[in-house]
């Protein structure tokens, strides 16, 4: 276990060993199994080949999948729960070699926010992911109840998990998709991925400008 006053981290050995306080094992034993089966595969409803999630298998079989679960999960608690959950994510991936680190993830479990209403967990992470995206981490809500629609087909709602969560991993060239919302979050894009961008990236983001 790793973590501070604010945040505990865990690896998925812990969990399946039940190396974790009791009240916390349900809920992680229950993302764990959901990561295992549906990230890692294909859905006839995705509108594309390949697994739901193309970063979770790589994670999970180079033992950078990790859990987290706050201290506290009080409304007060949470924002601190989530500088927590940025400072000890840069801390891990400045362990591991460079080529490793956009394996790493992160989960943190929230299962005391409320299951039929995802609105408090979309406000947490609408108000993060400005400071995550500009050090480099893509920050992604789900919940039980998640109605954000997929990239291929928007009748098919992929953030849809058994206990609300946040997911943390290193910001990828391909997330453009996921930052066209905002000019801010392209402009800290562009910074880190201008000179490298390929060609199909670059075509999506031509559609964003002229659209």
């Amino acid at each position: 276990m790793r973590g501070d006053s604010r945040l505990q981290i865990y690896t998925p050995g812990q969990v399946d060993r039940g190396l974790v306080p009791a009240g916390q094992l349900g809920p992680l034993r229950e993302v764990l199994e959901w990561s295992r089966t549906f990230l890692v595969s294909s859905h006839p409803e995705l509108g594309r080949s390949g697994p739901v999630c193309p970063y979770t298998q790589p994670s999970l079989r180079a033992g950078r999948f990790l859990l987290a679960v706050p201290a506290q999960s009080t409304p007060a608690a949470l924002p601190g729960a989530v500088e927590a959950l940025r400072t000890w994510y840069e801390r891990l991936a400045a362990e591991l070699p460079e080529d490793e680190r956009e394996l790493l993830t992160v989960l943190m479990m929230l299962p005391d926010l409320d299951h039929a209403d995802p609105a408090d967990l979309d406000l947490l992470q609408a108000d993060a992911k400005d400071d995550f995206v500009a050090q480099g981490l893509m920050i992604g809500q789900f919940h039980p109840l998640c109605a954000e629609p997929g990239l291929w087909n928007e009748d098919f709602a992929p953030l849809r998990s058994p206990v609300p969560l946040l997911a943390v991993r290193r910001l990828l060239v391909f997330d453009l998709p996921f930052l066209v919302g905002a000019d801010r979050h392209i402009d800290h894009y562009l910074r880190r991925f201008a000179p490298d961008i390929p060609a199909r990236v670059r075509d999506q983001l031509v559609n964003r400008v002229v659209s």
